[in-house]
């Protein structure tokens, strides 16, 4: 009997301790939340764009004429080598030089025309000073008979035509002159010299390449007047331009030194706007000294307009205004709140109660209720008033203007949530300016240090439990339980 005893005593008490842990297995925990303390600091509300970084001035200098390269200017730091990449030239100076044999042949022959046209002038004159005089001759023997009226006309034809045929070569002279010019010209194209002082950013040549020249200029070297002097074209969107203005300071970044921040100045903001995807984007210029010649042309850079600057507020993180908990976690005295809406209705920021809808003052009355006060008054003694008259009566208790300025008033706030025992109770709190990463916020009940959630700590169920073998015997389905309100 002891042994069936000992063996009944063993075996309730398996199964009491396997209910017991069972049910101990399957009861909620309390929840775990992470929290952040708030931070006092200077808060700078920026927006945010990418860009390049752009020389400010560059000269694109190409080839007006055809032919092969058969030299490049020597560097002016080192004459034994070309001028090649980053080279500093000055004005005037060699950069390279194209086969001038065809041109010169042209100027040549060019040359040759207009000493021809020369000397052809040169006789034309000699014949028209002969008909001069044969000209003046037979106006003297005309009134004494001693020629012919025929041969008189005959000296007048003769000496027009000369005056003619001289301005005829004269035209031939200037058509030379200007020949010679253009070939002159096309001459001196064959030296391709730097039109600015500056430096080499891109050179697009080498000897024994053939540059071709068409409608558009061929480009051979790519310079750059002033590189201590740095911009940057940024794209920015525009939801985000009407708050840009120039002179404003610019904070920015680029990959090639990630753990510097470079400074800059708002100059210009264009007005030719570009739509990509149906996003449509302003180019702002911003310049930005580069003494120490570090910003190399185009880097790309991630720049922050700082549009307002905050000093000594209270802020927290974006993502404590955006947390919202599960309804069992709330307080049991905010529960009421949660379910009647109170989150979507304006708390005073040190109340912690919600206003009665029925306590409400007379700025926060709907339309509705506007409509009915006004409507006895737009009725009077004398039958129907004018719209004008009805206005004058109804303005200064219509709520339309009051009623705009609470909708404004409910933008501006938000709400956080602290610990509360094992759950959470909120705290109304006013918005101000945000970076991006973290907001501004104002209210009595709100002190630095003070620990506001940001999310759970534990993300689900699941990892509540430690042990992967526990009966699931009396856990509930479908996840979190409903909490009742």
């Amino acid at each position: 009997m002891r042994a069936i005893f000992g063996l009944l005593l063993i075996a309730g008490l398996l199964v009491g301790g396997g209910v017991y842990y069972a049910l101990r297995a399957s009861a909620d925990l309390p929840a775990k939340f992470r929290t952040v303390p708030v931070k006092r600091g200077d808060l700078i509300a920026t927006v945010t764009a990418t860009g390049t970084t752009e020389p400010e001035e560059v000269v694109d200098v190409g080839a007006q004429v055809t032919g092969p390269v058969v030299a490049l200017g020597p560097d002016p730091k080192s004459p034994t080598k070309y001028i090649d990449y980053r080279s500093e030239v000055e004005a005037g100076q060699l950069l390279a030089k194209i086969d001038e044999s065809v041109y010169k042949a042209l100027l040549d022959q060019a040359k040759a025309n207009l000493v021809h046209a020369d000397a052809n002038m040169a006789a034309l004159q000699a014949q028209l000073h002969q008909a001069a005089a044969e000209l003046k001759r037979g106006e003297s023997l005309v009134p004494k008979g001693a020629i012919a009226q025929t041969d008189y006309d005959v000296d007048v034809a003769n000496f027009k035509a000369d005056q003619a045929n001289v301005e005829v070569g004269k035209a031939t002279v200037h058509q030379c002159q200007a020949a010679q010019h253009l070939a002159q010209q096309n001459f001196d194209y064959c030296t391709i010299k730097s039109p600015v002082k500056g430096t080499i950013i891109d050179r697009r040549i080498s000897v024994g390449q053939t540059v071709v020249s068409s409608m558009t200029t061929s480009s051979l070297f790519l310079i750059a007047k002033d590189l201590r002097k740095m911009l940057i074209w940024a794209s920015v969107n525009e939801a985000d331009i009407g708050r840009i203005h120039q002179g404003m300071p610019v904070q920015f970044a680029v990959d090639a030194y990630p753990n510097e921040t470079f400074h800059g100045t708002v100059a210009q903001i264009r007005y030719n706007a570009t739509m990509t995807q149906n996003v449509v984007t302003y180019t702002v210029v911003v310049t930005a000294d580069n003494s120490d010649l570090r910003l190399l042309p185009y880097l790309t850079a991630n720049l922050s307009f700082q549009v307002q600057q905050h000093p000594n507020v209270l802020y927290v993180p974006n993502g404590a205004l955006r947390w919202k908990p599960r309804p069992q976690d709330v307080s049991p005295e905010f529960r009421d709140r949660l379910r009647a809406g109170g989150d979507e209705k304006e708390e005073h920021p040190e109340a912690g109660q919600a206003k009665p809808k029925d306590e409400a003052s007379p700025g926060t009355q709907g339309p509705a209720e506007v409509a009915k006060d006004a409507k006895p008054k737009a009725v009077g003694k004398h039958g129907k008033r004018g719209s004008a008259e009805v206005a004058k009566h109804a303005k200064p208790d219509a709520a339309a203007k009051p009623a705009k300025t609470h909708r404004k008033t409910r933008a501006e706030h938000g709400q956080i949530w602290v610990k509360d025992g094992n759950g959470v109770r909120p705290i109304e709190v006013r918005i101000g300016a945000s970076d991006g990463i973290s907001t501004e916020i104002h209210g009595k009940s709100v002190n630095e240090g003070m620990e506001v959630v940001l999310g759970y700590a534990i993300a689900d169920e699941s990892a509540t439990t430690t042990n992967p073998f526990a009966p699931k015997l009396f856990r509930r389905k479908g996840g979190e339980p409903k909490a009742r309100l």
